[in-house]
C-alpha cells in the first residue's frame, strides 16, 4: 500500500513539474479530476480485467461530471522496462486486450471512427472515446520519461468541447511551445485530429512510414 503511495506522489509530481508541457493535465489535477489504478506489469495481462472495470467506472462518473479536463492513469508498478520498442509492443497488446474484452460488452463510440489507421479513429470504452498518452522511462520524447510505465486516457468529447471555443488554439500553442523548449523539437509524431490517425501519437515513439498499428491487424 505504501508502495503505491509513493507511485501516485511520484507521478502527481512528474505531471505539476514546470517542464511538464500539458496543462490540460495540470489542470485536471489541481481540480482532483485525475483517477489512478496501480497494476503490476504492462507486458503481462493480468491485470487487463480490472483496468478496464476500472475504466467503465471512470466512464461513468467522467459522464456525470462538471465540464473540465478528466483523465484515467492506469501506472504499472514494474519499471524495469527501459526500452522504447518493447514498451511500444507491450502498450499496443494492453490495448489490444482493452479493445477486445470491451467489444464483448460495447459497441465503438459512434462519434469517432473505429478503423486504427483512419484520421477519424479514437480508442473507445465503453463507447466513449479516448485519446491515449504513454509514459516510461525509455521515451524519445522527454515530457514523456516518467519512471514507471503510465497509460492516461483522455475523454476525446472534452477536447471536441473545448474546440467550440478559443481556448483550444491557445491551449494547443502552449504545449506545443512547450514541448519544444523540452525537447528542442516538436513532436514528429504529432497531428491534430482529422489529419491523420491519433494512434501515431500514443506511444511517444517515431514510426516509420510503413508502420501499421497492431490494433488493425
Amino acid at each position: 500500500m505504501q508502495l503505491n503511495q509513493n507511485i501516485i506522489s511520484s507521478f502527481y509530481s512528474f505531471i505539476r513539474n514546470i517542464d511538464f508541457p500539458c496543462v490540460a493535465a495540470k489542470d485536471a489535477l489541481a481540480k482532483d479530476n485525475v483517477k489512478i489504478f496501480i497494476a503490476e506489469n504492462i507486458a503481462c495481462p493480468v491485470d487487463d480485467k480490472n483496468i478496464l472495470e476500472f475504466m467503465y467506472a471512470f466512464t461513468d462518473a467522467y459522464r456525470r461530471s462538471q465540464k473540465g479536463f478528466h483523465s484515467a492513469a492506469i501506472i504499472f508498478k514494474d519499471c524495469s522496462l527501459k526500452d522504447q520498442n518493447i514498451f511500444d509492443a507491450c502498450l499496443w497488446k494492453r490495448l489490444a486486450a482493452l479493445r477486445k474484452m470491451d467489444e464483448q460488452n460495447y459497441h465503438h463510440d459512434p462519434r469517432v471512427d473505429s478503423n486504427p489507421m483512419s484520421a477519424g479513429f479514437s480508442f473507445s470504452i465503453k463507447e466513449e472515446a479516448y485519446f491515449i498518452l504513454a509514459l516510461h522511462a525509455g521515451s524519445s520524447r522527454p515530457a514523456r520519461q516518467f519512471q514507471y510505465p503510465t497509460l492516461i486516457f483522455n475523454p476525446h468529447a472534452q477536447f471536441e468541447e473545448m474546440k467550440t471555443t478559443a481556448r483550444y488554439e491557445k491551449l494547443k500553442a502552449v504545449v506545443r511551445k512547450k514541448d519544444i523548449a523540452l525537447a528542442g523539437s516538436i513532436n514528429p509524431m504529432l497531428a491534430d485530429f482529422g489529419e491523420a490517425s491519433e494512434v501515431y501519437q500514443y506511444s511517444g515513439r517515431q514510426y516509420d512510414k510503413d508502420w501499421k498499428c497492431p490494433l488493425a491487424q
